[in-house]
């Protein structure tokens, strides 16, 4: 059982008809609570009788900086929204901005991208099942899913240069192209690497009797609370709710016809499950990273050869980025593009786009007065709208039970800044 010692807050109160109750905080600092977020437990003993939890301290002002910030120069901060896969959140800021500028991608673009975005689920979900391994005292899981994560930050620096922040995307394109060899290493990790791992983590904790007693039917949320809480991710589809953007509201390789050439959409099944429980999470997300494996093999198969930007008036558009360290006249243009204001403008109006990021739909609503930034910026983070259920989730549950169900909804705390 996870220790717990009450804080300076904590008072004991008494309900009509109840017993003695005692408020709790759980977190900032403790180790379990996933970074700086806090819960405000209400217990009976050991017992959970309501939660308010609060949305953590990491107050940045991320969606007032992109009403700032040019729509090239904010997808540094999308990488420190969620940090566990920063390059999801690169492809769906720009996602939204495309659509805004009315922009249709070059095909070697949109593999590559595709490419990137199950990459990053893979890194993403590595992470949240070696937590729920950590989360209840199995350290050894973490172990297994945590180091396959350094692989993929190996990865991530010879694609851009940066392993944690990546900032890889840009407005119509990419920052630069795969570099030579980077396939055949992505390929040996796919091949070799992740799927010991996973067989590793199966063994370890699916025949673990602790751990299935620790996680079936903890957390439980039905298909219709799923709904009406509008959970998104591997949260609503454990709990047997069939939505996944990338089929829903496909875009990239998802889409048929994405290269023009009437090209199908990349094959993959979306797992599910009717356990509505932090086990039924871990196995759909289990199921997921396989599901991802599926994917990148597809692309790269199919991978187009070609331009990764769009081409568009050459006083707007980003250079390269090799040409931007290894040329005069490339540096030049990136500053004038981006210290002196020339860069790209947006028709007036207002969009939403969104993806299947490996929490949830992921979404930024952007409305533009026709200036090189946006006019309001607006982020529907999965984490956030998720977090919500968690007192309905916990409420009747031991005090061991919280980081079990914390961990089961992959709560990134910068996720959550308002």
């Amino acid at each position: 059982m996870t220790m717990v010692a009450p804080t300076l807050a904590s008072r004991l109160t008494r309900e009509e008809g109840g017993g003695d109750r005692w408020t709790l905080n759980f977190g900032p600092q403790h180790p379990a609570t996933h970074t700086t977020l806090r819960l405000v437990l209400e217990l009976e003993g050991e017992r959970v009788v309501n939660c308010i939890p609060d949305i953590g301290y990491l107050h940045s002002g991320f969606e007032k900086l992109g009403e700032d910030l040019n729509f090239n120069q904010y997808v540094v901060v999308t990488d420190r929204m969620n940090y566990v896969s920063p390059i999801v959140n690169n492809i769906a800021w720009h996602h939204a901005c495309e659509k805004l500028f009315g922009l249709e991608l070059t095909p070697r673009c949109k593999a590559i991208r595709t490419l990137c975005a199950e990459l990053g689920r893979i890194q993403d979900h590595l992470l949240c099942l070696g937590a729920a391994a950590l989360d209840i005292g199995a350290i050894t899981g973490f172990f297994y899913g945590f180091n396959e994560r350094e692989t993929i930050y190996d990865l991530l620096e010879d694609l851009c240069g940066a392993r944690f922040t990546v900032s890889y995307t840009r407005v119509g394109g990419l920052m630069q192209d795969i570099p030579p060899g980077w396939i055949d290493k992505l390929l040996h990790f796919l091949r070799k690497r992740l799927p010991a791992a996973l067989t590793d983590v199966e063994k370890l904790l699916l025949r673990n009797r602790i751990f299935i007693e620790r996680t079936k039917g903890i957390g439980y949320v039905s298909r219709e609370d799923a709904i009406a809480w509008s959970l998104t991710g591997p949260v609503a589809r454990a709990s047997g709710v069939r939505r996944d953007l990338r089929k829903d509201d496909p875009y990239l390789c998802y889409a048929d016809n994405w290269d023009g050439k009437g090209a199908p959409a990349v094959q993959f099944k979306v797992p599910l499950s009717t356990g509505g429980d932090v086990l039924a999470r871990f196995l759909v997300r289990l199921e997921e990273v396989k599901q991802s494996v599926s994917i990148i093999e597809q692309i790269v198969k199919m991978m187009p050869e070609g331009p990764i930007n769009v081409m568009l008036d050459e006083k707007a558009i980003l250079p390269d980025k090799r040409e931007l360290y290894f040329s005069i006249e490339g540096l030049i243009a990136h500053f004038e593009k981006v210290m002196t204001n020339r860069g790209l403008r947006p028709p007036i109006g207002e969009v939403y786009g969104a993806i299947e990021s490996p929490t949830g739909e992921l979404g930024f609503y952007l409305a533009s007065d026709g200036k090189n930034s946006a006019y309001r910026a607006r982020c529907r983070p999965p984490g956030f709208i998720n977090y919500q259920a968690f007192p309905d989730m916990i409420r009747g549950h031991q005090i061991s039970d919280v980081v079990a169900v914390l961990g089961s909804l992959q709560i990134i705390a910068a996720e959550l800044d308002r």
